[in-house]
């Protein structure tokens, strides 16, 4: 679990007043009230079921798995009408939407995550994180892949014309109980559903993954929203299309797809090596220093840099350290990782601790050095600041 406070977050964001920009979803919600009036025919019933599966899907398929991660392939035209599905459900462009996601991955559970329910709690993550002022642009130019596309940036810019669009189709062919339970109720739960994977999937299940974030596996959530609760696996390998890795991990987006290539509508389904499910192969680089931090930061390091201090005090004239230390503030890790500092926990201590915070990974010892570097430098940067200024 990851120890970050709020302590950490930006300055303009720690205390961040959330104003009401999302005026749309705002309203959607009201009119729910709507249906106290019309009342609840069999056909807005039946609606109301089709039209969430079908915009869960596009929302799994195409917000997440195609613009997001391009997990697989399809045609130019399949693309737009990729989107257009996927905007029906009224969550903004779907350039916009990959955008803000590949930052969610980029900074998962750190200040720079959009809704991390780690640092900034269920609420915020789960709704709030949509009204702060941030949230409004997006990145463009981490999604160049997507910008190319002038229809897709159409779309992007008429973000709720799809959804609008479906709406009129809904009134003309159910009238208003269409409308108010086809339509409405199906898009709030379409909502709170998709959103149930940013303010729960990292707080509630299992972890069998070491992914330097707080991504679980839910099966509750893997069955409403159609696979994306194996939220710990797509954490691990998030290029795959297949997000339930074991055969008994209900991915009902993933069979969908599988139908929709073998008739040529979609291809290249991307599947995670043998070795990625088996949880043999290394973590990359970013995980490990990720991961790495985090183990080093669960001990006590301003502690260990008053008693690497006050051992060397004891034995030494502070001076000396004083003056080893200022030969080369910028290395001051150099010269400590010279010194013999048994306040530092060992190799065998980290281990240890390292097997109690995390999953089992092959990458343990690489976590492990990376971590006991990280604790040196952080410690020789408090020894450093608490030095005697020079006479």
């Amino acid at each position: 679990m990851l120890k970050t406070s709020l302590k950490t977050l930006p300055p303009h964001e720690e205390h961040d007043v959330v104003y009401p920009s999302a005026w749309h979803f705002i309203l959607v919600h009201l009119a729910l009230v709507g249906i106290l009036f019309t009342g609840v025919t069999g056909l807005a019933l039946t609606l109301c079921v089709a039209l969430y599966a079908l915009r869960m899907f596009a929302v799994t398929a195409g917000y997440h798995r195609y613009f997001s991660h391009r997990s697989f392939k399809t045609s130019r035209v399949g693309q737009f009408v990729l989107a257009w599905l996927c905007q029906m459900s009224a969550q903004r462009g779907a350039v916009w939407w990959a955008a803000k996601h590949r930052l969610h991955h980029k900074y998962s559970d750190t200040p720079l995550d959009p809704h991390s329910p780690v640092l900034r709690g269920f609420w915020f993550a789960h709704v709030g994180w949509i009204f702060a002022p941030r949230a409004r642009e997006a990145d463009y130019s981490v999604v160049p892949d997507l910008t190319q596309y002038p229809e897709l940036m159409w779309l992007n810019r008429r973000k709720y014309l799809p959804a609008v669009v479906l709406a009129v189709a809904v009134y003309l062919a159910a009238g208003w109980s269409g409308l108010f339970v086809g339509f409405f109720l199906s898009t709030v739960l379409l909502y709170h559903c998709t959103f149930f994977i940013n303010s729960m999937a990292h707080v509630i299940g299992k972890q069998r993954y070491v992914t330097g974030d707080d991504s679980r596996n839910n099966w509750f959530l893997a069955l409403i929203t159609f696979g994306e609760g194996w939220h710990n696996n797509h954490h691990h390998y998030q290029s795959s299309t297949r997000q339930g890795f074991r055969w008994w991990e209900v991915d009902i987006t993933y069979y969908l797809l599988k139908l929709l290539s073998l008739v040529g509508v979609v291809w290249d389904l991307r599947a995670p090596p043998a070795e990625v499910v088996a949880n043999e192969r290394r973590l990359a680089r970013t995980v490990v220093d990720k991961v790495a931090r985090q183990l080093a930061e669960s001990f006590p390091l301003e502690d260990i840099a008053g008693q690497v201090r006050e051992a060397w005090a004891n034995s030494h004239r502070m001076e000396d350290l004083a003056e080893r230390m200022r030969e080369a503030r910028t290395r001051a890790e150099a010269a400590l990782s010279g010194l013999h500092m048994p306040e530092i926990p060992s190799v065998d201590e980290l281990k240890e601790r390292a097997r109690e915070m995390f999953r089992d990974t092959p990458s343990l010892d690489a976590i492990v050095e990376r971590s006991r570097e990280f604790m040196i430098e952080a410690v020789s940067r408090h020894v450093v600041e608490g030095m005697p200024a020079p006479a």
